[in-house]
């Protein structure tokens, strides 16, 4: 009797917590920005938690263990219940969060330089048989450079989708895995680096043996990777650089401990793995569609020009800092890169 009589005295935090729940039912954004109704409820849930307990083991009456079984599964619902992200947020993160991160980011820079340095150079070497002949053997191997020629034998006529797919889906597991791997090599920092220069030198003695006058399959090759190399090159580049900056927070704590340092840095990493997950996916759109189609190399050649050009814009005038850009970023709840004590509050 005397748990009853607790449990009844304690009815008025129940019919609390059943009216917190209903004015909850149709809310959005429940308690956003009331910490202390959330406090309140989050304090009258834990209660009825622990009044559902006690009604079980001493085996109160069953009507009353049923009540606390649905108010507390309600309460729960309410309380971890999932929000929609609403669209202004998206386009927000989006238009400026991203680009942001992308733009002010060191790593970025790094990465970019190591793979489109190393892409370029290789290149160049490969396509100059008169000074570097064997150039593209040593780096590819005989076996490699033969399969490439016989893959891009048939030119691209639009009608042997199924060929090209496969190829596709060669290209998109191979370039993907590349950045999966230096990003889940960045918190060791060099070998991600190395990991990434190797993979230029790779694809860029590809590129560059294929636009040799004298391999009559080059033509087929530039048909088939013209369209969406700008993305999949761009994705590698910042796989690699979200991978970076999870490591420098290892290695330079900036005065925070290792671990807050490690969370902290891997927050501003999201916005530019995300990024590099969206043009993964734009890339493999483009190399299922346009690159086996029958287009003209004019209409892949534009594409490619097109998708260089968004993504210079996005990343530069989105991304650079101006004072307007800057005070809706300080206020933004999403961005990572707001100063310590406002990621703090």
């Amino acid at each position: 009797m005397r748990i009853a009589e607790v449990l009844e005295r304690r009815r008025q935090g129940w019919l609390e917590l059943e009216s917190m729940c209903d004015a909850l039912q149709n809310a959005r954004f429940p308690y956003r920005d009331q910490g202390s109704q959330l406090a309140r409820f989050s304090s009258l849930y834990r209660a009825a938690c622990t009044d559902l307990s006690m009604a079980e083991q001493y085996q109160l009456p069953p009507t009353t263990v049923e009540y606390l079984h649905r108010l507390v599964g309600r309460a729960h619902s309410q309380l971890y219940r999932s929000q929609r992200l609403p669209f202004e947020r998206w386009y927000q993160y989006l238009t400026l969060v991203i680009p942001h991160a992308v733009f002010r980011d060191p790593c970025v820079v790094v990465a970019g330089l190591v793979f489109f340095g190393t892409f370029g150079l290789s290149a160049l070497l490969a396509f100059s048989e008169s000074t570097f002949p064997t150039y593209p053997q040593r780096v590819l191997g005989i076996e490699q450079l033969e399969s490439f020629e016989q893959m891009y034998d048939k030119p691209i006529d639009g009608g042997n989708h199924r060929h090209y797919l496969q190829a596709s889906g060669w290209y998109i597991k191979h370039n993907a895995g590349i950045g999966l791997q230096c990003f889940a090599l960045g918190p060791l920092l060099l070998p991600s680096l190395c990991m990434l220069g190797y993979n230029g030198v790779v694809l860029g003695a590809t590129f560059g043996y294929m636009a040799r006058p004298d391999v009559h399959q080059g033509d087929n090759f530039m048909q088939f990777v013209t369209a969406h190399g700008a993305f999949e090159l761009t994705a590698i580049a910042l796989a690699a650089a979200a991978g970076l900056r999870v490591g420098v927070g290892l290695f330079s704590t900036g005065g925070l401990s290792r671990m807050e340092s490690f969370r902290l840095n891997a927050e501003r990493a999201i916005p530019v793995i995300l990024c590099s997950v969206i043009l993964f996916v734009l890339a493999a759109f483009t190399e299922g569609c346009l690159s086996p189609s029958g287009a003209g190399y004019l209409i892949k050649a534009s594409f490619a020009v097109f998708s260089s050009t968004l993504l210079v814009l996005y990343f530069v005038m989105l991304g650079m800092p101006t004072d307007q850009r800057l005070a809706r970023l300080e206020v933004c709840e999403d961005n990572p890169w707001r100063t310590r004590s406002d990621a703090t509050r």
